[in-house]
């Protein structure tokens, strides 16, 4: 059955992700830079004199439709990752089913 796989991470683990997508056997996926955000006061977003400032942690988010099994395997490598790894921004992934594709 097929599924897609959503992946977060701090910018620092995008090489660690993709030899994770890679051992896990997904070959085919896409990826996007993105801003993470934790709490933060109601003050932080309006204390910037310049709009433009980035004010996130810089991030990515990768995406894959693949086999269940593979995204089985990725979680498991991912779980063993954040694990082995001291960090207060581990990679965070979920699984949505697919129910149609074209």
């Amino acid at each position: 059955m097929e599924k897609m796989v959503i992946v977060t991470t701090a910018e620092e683990y995008q090489e660690t992700i993709f030899k994770l997508f890679k051992k896990a056997g997904i070959e085919t996926f896409s990826g996007s830079d993105i801003d993470g955000y934790k709490k933060r006061s109601p003050f932080f977003y309006t204390s910037s004199w310049f709009p433009s400032e980035r004010g996130g942690v810089a991030s990515n988010l990768f995406f894959s439709f693949t086999e269940e099994e593979k995204v089985t395997r990725l979680f498991a490598y991912i779980k063993e990752f954040n694990k082995s790894t001291d960090t207060a921004n581990p990679i965070r992934a979920v699984e949505i089913p697919i129910e149609r594709s074209i």
